[in-house]
């Protein structure tokens, strides 16, 4: 009798990660946080981390989304993880400057809305 064949494992081929970068600036009355890249499960920690520490030290923090390709459920609920802390301690968080897919994520989540800037233009 044969012993029962084992599925054969091949190698994987990983993509490069692709880059995500977040840089922060002091402006007057507000903090501005400028996403680049995509903000998925790979960049979770680091994107909580930077809006977190944000509404903590700022009332006032702008999240500009332009060079944003990719935002997927984690990127999601880091905004709104942001959102509740500033708010907790009086402040908000507001999104600006999102397009294609990203834009219209935040919108069918109802997100785009929660967290518009009162300049933003809405369509």
């Amino acid at each position: 009798m044969m012993a029962p064949s084992r599925p054969v494992l091949q190698a994987r081929k990983w993509l490069p990660m692709a880059s995500f970068q977040a840089r922060t600036s002091r402006e007057p009355g507000r903090t501005v946080i400028r996403l680049a890249g995509e903000c998925d499960l790979a960049v979770r920690e680091r994107l909580t981390g930077t809006l977190l520490a944000a509404v903590d030290a700022a009332p006032v923090v702008v999240v500009d989304l332009a060079a944003v390709e990719f935002l997927d459920s984690t990127g999601i609920h880091a905004l709104v993880a942001a959102h509740h802390r500033a708010r907790a301690a009086d402040g908000r968080l507001y999104l600006v400057n999102a397009a294609g897919s990203v834009a219209a994520l935040l919108e069918l989540t109802g997100v785009g809305e929660l967290l518009r800037h009162p300049g933003e233009a809405t369509d």
